[in-house]
Parts: C-alpha cells; structure tokens; sequence
C-alpha cells in the first residue's frame, strides 16, 4: 500500500490499541500498515504464528512505532481469553477490535463437504462472534469504550452462490453487527462493517480464482469503474470507522465495490456456466494453494 495516500493528519491513531484478526496477510496487513503509519498500537494474530512476526517486524522496520504478533486459532474460544488476557496485562486494554479473519473458496454446493463448510464457518461466523464477546465482555466490566469493525462482502444482502459456507457466516456477523450496535451502544460500544468488492490479495485470489490471475467476480461482470480496488482506499474508509471523529457511525455496513454491487450483485452467480472439467480444475488449484498454507502453520 501507498501510505502516502492515506487521507488523515499524522497522528490520529495515536492513542488507540487495535487487533487486527488475521492481521498478517492480505487486507489485514495493509490495514494494520495504516493505523501504525497514524500512530496506533497495533496487534495482530492469526494462525500462522510466523508469518505475524514477518509483518510485525516489517511494518516496524518501515514505520516504526508498535505492532504486537500473536499466534491465535479463532475457532478456538479459550485460545481468545488467553491471547486477550496477555493483550491486556502487559499492554493495556485494546480500544478496538477489526474482524477480518476469514477463509473462502469457491465450490458447488453440491460438492461441499461438511467438513468444508466448517472451515469456513469455525473461522467467519463463531471465530468473529468468540473475539467481539471476549472483548465486548471485558469492555463493559471495565467500564471502557470500544469500537468493532468487521470485514463483510455485498453478499450479506443478496446471498452468495457458490460461495454459500462464507455467505451465510457473513450475513451472520453483519445481524451480530446490527444487534451489538443496539444492544451494547448504551455501554459506549459501537459496532460498524465494511463490505469490499475485489481487492487484489494472494490468499483470497488463489481460492476464488484458481484458474487465473484474475477474480471469478471480476470476470463475470465488469465493475463500472473499470478496475479493481486499490488497498489504500480501503485503509482510508477503516480508519474512518476506527479512528476518533465519526464515533455516531454505529450499526453500518458500507460497501467499497465501486458500484459492482449495484449494477450485478456483485457475487459468483456467472460461475452456474461453468463446465464439470472447470470445476475440476479449480478444485486441484484450490487444494494446492490450502496445503501451500497448512505448512505455513505453527497453531
């Protein structure tokens, strides 16, 4: 990312503490390169231990200031209570949480194993809800304002064909976003989500788009913008919902799509033409890119 492009004055983070879930790749990475770049405190885990600690050290070395790794399995409650438990004694109390986490690929439903589908669900849908809780809990106990946001897609409102385990457990965290801005709102607590379209990451491509360099989505229809998101556009809007100065923003999605939403849906829906052979295709392209990152894992 073009950190010169960031829209906000030096500084604006300074007095914030955030986690970024999968904070070590892709769109977590570049969002924890701005909030560092503005003066945050950043911690950011993921199961890949190792690779947190590659960006923590890199994003140090290019900016300076403070980024925290920490080796966290999501799925896994007690593996949160600990991670925060830590977070809080030796650092302080976070003061916002981004829910960016997940895992997708594309598949037929019919040929979705159970097995699929929860590893998908484990990490968006009960890894998202088991953070926000753990962190919500000991906000209010403590008497703390907090800010959460979570990384959604424009699928949340119209469905997602052949990508339904991530669809569904998106649609969920963006109800737990609605809900907690009423619920939790008279504690200080306030819940937004942003909605991208396709922004270019390596983890994401390879999985939803195993036959080529470029979006499944972005092939079947054309953006009316005529090009992909540029991650510091992104960075721009979530430093909008996590820094100080928009804090009556609560309860919102806001998509960042370019218009794709509007003017198609923004979803897989082109891939119903897709040939057996395809599928098959993109289901070996797929594998290979999950075991590139099951060697990657230290949790």
């Amino acid at each position: 990312m073009d950190t010169t492009k960031l829209m906000y004055r030096d500084g604006l983070m300074k007095d914030e503490r955030i986690l970024i879930t999968g904070g070590g790749t892709g769109l977590g990475k570049e969002m924890a390169e701005g909030f560092l770049k503005l003066g945050a405190e950043v911690h950011i885990c993921g199961r890949r231990g190792g690779v947190c600690e590659e960006t923590a050290t890199e994003l140090m070395d290019k900016h300076g200031g403070k980024v925290v790794p920490h080796a966290c399995d999501i799925r896994v409650a007690e593996a949160i209570t600990d991670m925060n438990d830590e977070i809080w004694a030796k650092h302080g109390p976070l003061t916002g949480l981004m829910n960016n986490a997940a895992g997708n690929f594309i598949s037929r439903t019919e040929d979705l194993s159970i097995r699929g589908f929860d590893a998908i669900s484990n990490i968006v849908f009960r890894g998202s809800f088991y953070m926000t809780h753990d962190i919500g809990k000991r906000w209010i106990d403590q008497k703390l304002k907090g800010n959460v946001c979570s990384i959604l897609t424009t699928w949340v409102w119209n469905g997602g064909p052949f990508v339904v385990p991530s669809a569904m457990s998106k649609a969920a965290v963006n109800t737990m976003t609605q809900s907690l801005a009423v619920e939790w709102g008279r504690y200080g607590l306030r819940f937004n989500a942003i909605a991208p379209g396709p922004f270019p990451t390596k983890g994401a491509w390879a999985r939803l788009s195993p036959d080529s360099g470029t979006s499944s989505m972005e092939q079947s229809v054309a953006n009316p913008m005529g090009r992909v998101g540029e991650m510091h556009e992104l960075v721009n809007l979530a430093v909008l919902l996590m820094a100080p100065g928009a804090e009556y923003i609560n309860g919102q999605t806001i998509a960042i799509d370019g218009g794709m939403y509007n003017a198609s849906g923004g979803n897989f829906s082109a891939l119903a033409a897709w040939s057996d052979e395809q599928w098959t295709a993109a289901r070996a392209a797929i594998e290979g890119a999950n075991a590139e990152d099951k060697a990657k894992r230290t949790v």
